[in-house]
């Protein structure tokens, strides 16, 4: 199986790992221990997910080339932040109507594969009265649903965080599968600023590798995503240094946890620096630096499709980045799993007016082919707009 190959060939990747240290030994042979000879270990593997044939058919799906993930699954209090720029309140129909436009635009198959849906919009009809899971699958868009119950404060860390949603997850995912629901998210994060502590690398990697596990037994290929927050004022090199140890923390516990590979999608932040860093970075030392974190720490070819999070960047940079990863020679699918960077343009020329639906529609559908040529690696940022290379990043959270 995956995993097992896997570990046979890592590196040590357990670490008591934190801010300005190197990695700790482990103790030498020489250390006073007493050794005991034991019976030889039995390991026990158990059998492959009967979904295994469907999750890695998914994944293939939302890796189509030229297409990547619309990601539309802020809850319903981030949403109402959303409604708020444009001087809408937090309703249902407000909620609504808003991911109605979304959902509706014609032609957005064409370059979006999945759509991650909130907990409310898989359950909920267009404000015609169809079934938004219908509007999407009948585009050939896949149906995602964000599965994680958010971040709370991580006891014990350097005033860290961890995501909690693990409890009562199996009812609720073969829920979101009957639901339509084929793959699935959820979002933990990594602070620079406060660490990152050994703890929480581990609490994140950990939360993540059990998530992946049972979402795979309810036919849900899961989104593999520890996001590394873009606060602070450190520079590239810092980014890369704390992405190679998450990653390398990420794949140890999805292996340890008998995680089909092949069945799931990995959305990493792209290396970038810190949002304070007076040092920025070219589209290309991006492309650069996230491709180099790829080649260190991908554990096996079947490991081929990349969703990146657009970080708070703005749309165009967003874009520009992506861009450049695909001009450099790469064996993987390099690809787009964006909201704010997708949706801002699109929400602002909407302005909750429903005269201005049809334009809103036709600004997302713009932003979805410019991303779309963008994992192609043609595009060539002509044309767009001073809205477009606004960005939009707010500490601890990205939109």
């Amino acid at each position: 199986m995956a995993s097992a190959s896997f570990l046979k060939s890592s590196p040590v990747l357990k670490t008591e790992w934190t801010k300005g240290q190197s990695l700790r030994q482990p103790p030498s042979s020489s250390s006073s221990v007493s050794l005991v000879r034991s019976r030889p270990t039995t390991f026990t593997v158990r059998a492959t997910t009967s979904y295994a044939d469907e999750l890695i058919k998914t994944a293939k799906t939302v890796a189509s080339p030229g297409r990547g993930i619309l990601a539309m699954d802020e809850s319903n209090a981030t949403c109402g932040k959303r409604l708020a720029s444009i001087g809408l309140e937090n309703t249902e129909a407000n909620r609504q109507a808003y991911r109605t436009l979304l959902v509706s635009v014609s032609g957005l198959g064409q370059y979006i594969s999945g759509a991650i849906l909130f907990e409310e919009t898989l359950y909920q009809s267009t404000v015609e009265g169809k079934k938004m899971v219908d509007v999407l699958v009948e585009q050939n868009i896949v149906p995602g649903i964000k599965v994680d119950k958010g971040l709370v404060p991580l006891t014990g860390s350097n005033n860290e965080s961890w995501c909690q949603g693990l409890d009562g997850l199996a009812s609720r995912t073969a829920a979101y599968y009957q639901q339509g629901a084929r793959f699935a998210k959820w979002r933990t994060v990594v602070s620079i600023p406060n660490g990152p502590s050994a703890l929480a690398v581990k609490e994140a990697a950990w939360g993540l590798a059990r998530y992946a596990a049972i979402c795979q037994e309810s036919g849900l290929a899961p989104i593999v995503e520890p996001e590394i927050l873009l606060d602070g004022e450190h520079g590239i090199e810092r980014t890369f240094e704390v992405a190679l140890k998450v990653w390398a923390e990420v794949f140890y516990y999805l292996a340890e946890n008998n995680v089909l590979f092949e069945g799931i999608l990995l959305k990493p932040s792209m290396v970038t620096p810190g949002a304070e860093c007076k040092d920025r970075a070219t589209p290309e030392q991006v492309a650069d630096y996230t491709l180099k974190l790829l080649q260190r720490r991908i554990p096996q070819p079947s490991l081929e499709s990349w969703q990146f999070l657009s970080g708070g960047q703005s749309e165009v940079e967003a874009t520009l980045n992506l861009n450049a990863m695909n001009q450099s020679p790469n064996p993987w699918h390099v690809s787009f799993s964006y909201a704010r960077a997708l949706q801002n343009t699109c929400l602002k020329t909407w302005g909750g007016r429903p005269e201005n639906v049809k334009a809103a529609q036709e600004a997302l559908l713009i932003r979805a082919k410019a991303n779309s040529l963008a994992q192609l690696g043609k595009y060539t940022g002509e044309g767009e707009s001073e809205e477009a290379k606004k960005g939009m990043f707010v500490k601890g959270y990205v939109y």
